[in-house]
C-alpha cells in the first residue's frame, strides 16, 4: 500500500489522541473545546501569535505553506484536519503522504476555486446558478448579455464576507468591475443574479466509512454580505427542509467528502433551490448547533475525521444565532453583566460565545449569540429589542 492509500485508508482515532489542525482560528478553537470533552488533545499551525486556537490548544506559529512547519505538525498529531479552506493545498496534499488526513486534499482544492467547485456541483447532479469563465472585458461584456443583468462577478480564488465581487446592474459598470477585481491576477466568474427568497444552509457530515447525517436547514440574513442571524428552524416547509438535506447529501457523497461540508443554497419564489457555495469544514451558520442540538458540529467533525459513529443531529430547541462583530464587543459585554429583564419577559435564552480575538475591529467576526426560545419570533424579538446591532 502507498502512502497516499495509507493516508486515506479509514481509521478509528481514539480518544486520549492528538487532532493536529491547519488553522488556528475561531472554528480551531470551538472544534478544540468540543474535542477536548471528548478526551482529544489539539495542536493548531497558524502564522498569528496568540491566535484563537493557541489559547485553548498547542499551537505552532508559522506560515500554512511553511512545509518544515506542517512537518512537525504531522509528528505532533495522530490525525490532521483544517478549520479554512485558504490553507495551502500543496501542504494538505504534503502531509498526505507523510500523515493521515482523511479528508484529503481533493476536495479543499476543488473548493479553493469557484470554477472547479461549481464544475464539481454539477457534476454531483446538482444545479447552480447559470455562470461563465471570464479571461476579458471582451469576454465580461459576452458574458453580461448571455447572462443578463444584475449579474455578480466574482474573483475564482480567495474573498469572503463579500469580498472579491461586484454585483453588475448596468453596462456602466462592467469596465470598473473587470479593472478592480482582475487586479488579483486570479480567474475570474460571472455569475447570473438569482433572485432568491431565502438564503439557506445545510451542514452534512460524512464519515471515511461513508455514514453521513445532515443538520437541520438554517435560514440565513446577511447584512453588508456578512452573515448576521441563522434562523432554525427554518421559515420554510416541510417539503424544502427535506430538498435541502438531501441536496446536501447528494454532494457530501458526489465529492466523497469526510468531515463537515456547509452547502449554501438559494431558495428562489417558486421553490427552486440553487446551490451557492461549498466549505470543508465548520461553518459560521452552524454555530447554533452548539446548544440547540444534540451533536454540535463541532463534535460531529471530530467523530467524523476520527471514524467515530456519528452524533445525534436532532433540533432540541428552536434557535437563532446571530454575529458580534468588532462594534457590537462593548455593547454585548455591557448587556451580560446585568441582569436581562427582556430575555426574562419574553422567555429566552441568550448564549454568548466569544473568540478570544486580541482585537475588536468594525465587521470583524468576534463571537455570536445564540438565542435559544420556545420559537424563533421570540429570539428575533429579543434580538431586536437590544438594540445592539442598529436595527
Amino acid at each position: 500500500m502507498s502512502s497516499l492509500e495509507a493516508s486515506k485508508t479509514p481509521r478509528v482515532i481514539r480518544p486520549g489522541a492528538t487532532i493536529g489542525i491547519l488553522g488556528g482560528g475561531q472554528l480551531g478553537r470551538m472544534m478544540a473545546l468540543s474535542g477536548s470533552n471528548m478526551g482529544y488533545r489539539f495542536v493548531a499551525l497558524d502564522p498569528a501569535q496568540d491566535a484563537p486556537c493557541g489559547q485553548v490548544a498547542g499551537q505552532i506559529v508559522a506560515a500554512y505553506d511553511d512545509r518544515e512547519a506542517a512537518r512537525e505538525l504531522a509528528r505532533r498529531s495522530d490525525v490532521i484536519t483544517y478549520e479554512f479552506e485558504n490553507v495551502d493545498s500543496g501542504v494538505a496534499a504534503m502531509l498526505m503522504e507523510e500523515s493521515y488526513v482523511p479528508q484529503g486534499s481533493e476536495l479543499l482544492y476543488t473548493t479553493q476555486h469557484r470554477l472547479r467547485e461549481k464544475r464539481a456541483i454539477e457534476a454531483a447532479g446538482v444545479k447552480v446558478a447559470p455562470y461563465a469563465e471570464i479571461g476579458s472585458e471582451q469576454e465580461l461584456r459576452e458574458a453580461v448579455i448571455r447572462l443578463g443583468l444584475p449579474s455578480v462577478l466574482k474573483t475564482a480564488t480567495g474573498g469572503y464576507d463579500g469580498k472579491g465581487q461586484w454585483v453588475l446592474r448596468s453596462e456602466a459598470d462592467i469596465a470598473p468591475a473587470y479593472a478592480e477585481l482582475s487586479r488579483a491576477g486570479v480567474e475570474l466568474v460571472l455569475e447570473q443574479f438569482i433572485r432568491f427568497d431565502k438564503e439557506l444552509s445545510v451542514i452534512a457530515a460524512r464519515s471515511p466509512l461513508g455514514e453521513i447525517r445532515t443538520f437541520p436547514v438554517a435560514e440565513n440574513i446577511h447584512v453588508d454580505n456578512i452573515l448576521h442571524l441563522s434562523i432554525v428552524p427554518a421559515r420554510i416547509s416541510q417539503q424544502v427542509e427535506e430538498q435541502a438535506r438531501e441536496l446536501a447529501v447528494k454532494i457530501a457523497n458526489g465529492l466523497n467528502a469526510v468531515g463537515l461540508i456547509a452547502v449554501e443554497m438559494f431558495l428562489t419564489a417558486d421553490g427552486e433551490l440553487y446551490v451557492n457555495e461549498l466549505a470543508p469544514r465548520p461553518h459560521n451558520s452552524g454555530h447554533y448547533t452548539m446548544e440547540a442540538c444534540r451533536t454540535s458540529q463541532f463534535e460531529q467533525h471530530v467523530r467524523a475525521v476520527c471514524s467515530l459513529p456519528l452524533g445525534d443531529t436532532s433540533l432540541m430547541t428552536p434557535v437563532v444565532m446571530v454575529n458580534v462583530l468588532g462594534e457590537h464587543v462593548a455593547p454585548v459585554l455591557e448587556r451580560f453583566a446585568v441582569a436581562d429583564e427582556a430575555a426574562a419577559r419574553l422567555g429566552v435564552v441568550p448564549k454568548l460565545h466569544l473568540y478570544g480575538k486580541s482585537e475588536a475591529k468594525v465587521k470583524r467576526k468576534m463571537g455570536h449569540i445564540n438565542v435559544l426560545a420556545d420559537d424563533v419570533d421570540a429570539a428575533l424579538a429579543w434580538i431586536d429589542e437590544t438594540n445592539i446591532w442598529g436595527a
